[in-house]
């Protein structure tokens, strides 16, 4: 189960039910969100459940990179020399100043 599908629990009955239920429950892919006062301020998931939200997480922000750049992407290229000219330098000057003196 997902943790669309949690079950709102009051903090409460979480305490009544205990942390070994609740752990058990995650464990069997059964989610569970902790409410106070009615608003959600936790969630006990499975560890399966949190490494898949993870990765999910980890390939969106791949995805919002790469809209990012397509959507900014002008064709332009900037050679390697181009760069080093706009900082002042050229090629032989930093390759001078890695050699010892």
């Amino acid at each position: 189960m997902s943790v669309a599908g949690a079950e709102p629990v009051p903090i409460t009955e979480a305490s009544r039910r205990g942390v070994s239920r609740l752990v058990s429950d995650a464990e069997g892919g059964h989610a569970t969100i902790l409410r106070r006062h009615s608003e959600p301020v936790a969630a006990v998931i499975g560890y399966a459940e949190l490494q898949r939200l993870l990765a999910l997480e980890r390939d969106l922000v791949d995805v919002a990179l790469v809209l990012a750049r397509s959507a900014t992407d002008t064709g332009r290229r900037t050679g390697l020399d181009a760069v080093i000219e706009s900082f002042g330098y050229s090629r032989e000057q930093l390759a001078a100043m890695d050699e010892p003196q």
